[in-house]
């Protein structure tokens, strides 16, 4: 009996190890992610795009997942089909993803060209390389959502916060290394799709990282056969009626909004932070991007350690409140005009870091105290499809109010004229978000301790 309940997972060096190697894999996603943050200005000089522009391609992230549901496509491709193919499929989805968006922005056969899509006319640039943005976006969206399921299957009972916060917090070096060696990379070798050929080899790394694990993946399943027949028996009787299952939650609502609250308060401020940093704070358009960077390198230590508390201690909802809190005081701080000195914006970047810790370390573990297992996988694709919204909308919406109610002036750079922003309006909204979140981590909490989901209990179950 002893030999039955022995399994790859009881072994922290082969559990740990998983973890790194398929967070590898998201580092090189998130990389991708926000590696044209720091580039907005840049894109106004040398590929003279205009907020809206960059605002539409931003939001082409978001566009598959939402409108052909491609995210919760793929939670059910997870649950049926499992994590080893499921997590091939959408790392090769971002390589396809990113390839275009590299060719789009490199080459030069789509210079000038203007095309009528639907109702509207664009540059056949941008819509390229939006459209690479949205076809990696499913592949790096599907990822995350295998890769947290992944960390439940090999860490439930055991480090899952931690788990979760440290590969979360690998991830971010890859959006810290975009943020700050974007905007050098693209001005040393003289133009913006360079950075992006550099994530393009990050990924092709990231899916080899991926075929990897998936051996691993077969040694865990091997070594504890009678689990996994009952989880792939569990996997098989999946039917797609089970989604009313997880909407009926009300606890899941909860969790879904605040995530896609704030999230939208944090990534869509993060494309044009760089550009902040730049018109309000005076920093120079080298050295824009590493204010920003600042906050995933904070979230690297601090997630897993927000992790390991709930972990050990619980309060999970707690920290949610507290991560909310500190996200409204950032955002309207940096709605105050008169605070414009540069290390005004390091100190807030900073706390920013600290919300940007607190809420994930604590909301991603939480997911599994309010879903059964065999529903997990489609109620993070929900999830992320309910966030996914937030990630499409609010960078368009940003780059709309910028370009229609923030132009304060134009300014002439290397022979280009480029417009000047006043930042005030967009932190307004981004502090909105913060309030409703912080009025929805309320709600979850009360709806916890109504139904007994545990968010403030510790995840580490002792032995007896």
């Amino acid at each position: 009996m002893e030999a039955i309940k022995k399994s790859l997972r009881d072994s922290a060096a082969a559990r740990w190890t998983a973890l790194g190697i398929v967070a590898l894999t998201m580092f090189a996603g998130y990389y991708i992610t926000d590696v044209m943050a720091p580039l907005k200005g840049l894109l106004e000089q040398q590929l003279s795009w205009n907020s809206a522009e960059y605002g539409f391609f931003t939001s082409a992230y978001g566009w598959f997942n939402v409108f052909l549901v491609m995210l919760i496509i793929g939670g059910v491709i997870l649950d049926k089909m499992g994590m080893r193919f499921t997590g091939v499929m959408a790392a090769s989805i971002m390589v396809v993803g990113a390839t275009l968006k590299y060719w789009a922005v490199s080459t030069e056969t789509l210079d000038g060209v203007m095309w009528h899509i639907l109702w509207f006319d664009t540059k056949a640039q941008v819509f390229m390389a939006a459209l690479g943005f949205a076809i990696f976006g499913v592949g790096v969206e599907v990822a995350g959502i295998t890769v947290s399921k992944i960390v439940v299957k090999w860490f439930k009972g055991k480090e899952m916060a931690l788990a979760m916060g440290l590969q979360v917090a690998v991830a971010r070096m890859g959006t810290a290394l975009a943020l700050g060696v974007s905007s050098p990379i693209a001005l040393g070798l003289g133009h913006v799709s360079k950075p992006i050929l550099l994530g393009l080899v990050l990924l092709c790394i990231g899916l080899i990282s991926f075929i990897i694990y998936t051996f691993m993946d077969k040694k865990l399943d091997a070594s504890e056969a009678e689990i996994a027949t009952t989880d792939a028996a569990k996997e098989e009787s999946f039917k797609l009626s089970d989604i009313l299952h997880i909407i009926g939650n009300r606890g899941w609502w909860y969790l879904a909004i605040l995530c896609v609250l704030f999230y939208s308060a944090v990534f869509p401020f993060l494309k044009y932070a760089a550009d902040l940093m730049t018109m309000k704070f005076g920093v120079s358009a080298k050295l824009a991007g590493t204010i920003p960077a600042m906050l995933p390198f904070g979230t690297i230590l601090l997630t897993p350690l927000f992790g390991r508390i709930y972990d050990k201690k619980g309060k999970g909802a707690t920290i949610m409140i507290i991560g909310a809190i500190l996200l409204i005081i950032v955002h309207a701080l940096f709605t105050i005009p008169s605070l414009d000195h540069w290390l005004i914006a390091i100190v807030l970047i900073i706390i920013l870091g600290v919300a940007f810790s607190l809420v994930p370390s604590a909301m991603w573990p939480s997911v599994p105290k309010i879903i059964p297992d065999r529903y997990l996988g489609t109620s993070f694709s929900l999830i992320f499809w309910v966030q996914n919204w937030g990630l499409m909308g609010v960078p368009a919406l940003i780059g709309w109010v910028l370009q229609k109610y923030c132009i304060t002036g134009y300014v002439m750079k290397e022979g280009v004229e480029v417009a000047i922003y006043n930042y005030t309006l967009p932190m307004a909204i981004f502090t909105g978000f913060g309030v409703l979140a912080l009025f929805f981590a309320f709600l979850l909490k009360a709806e916890s301790a109504k139904k007994g989901y545990g968010l403030e209990d510790p995840n580490i179950i002792k032995s007896e």
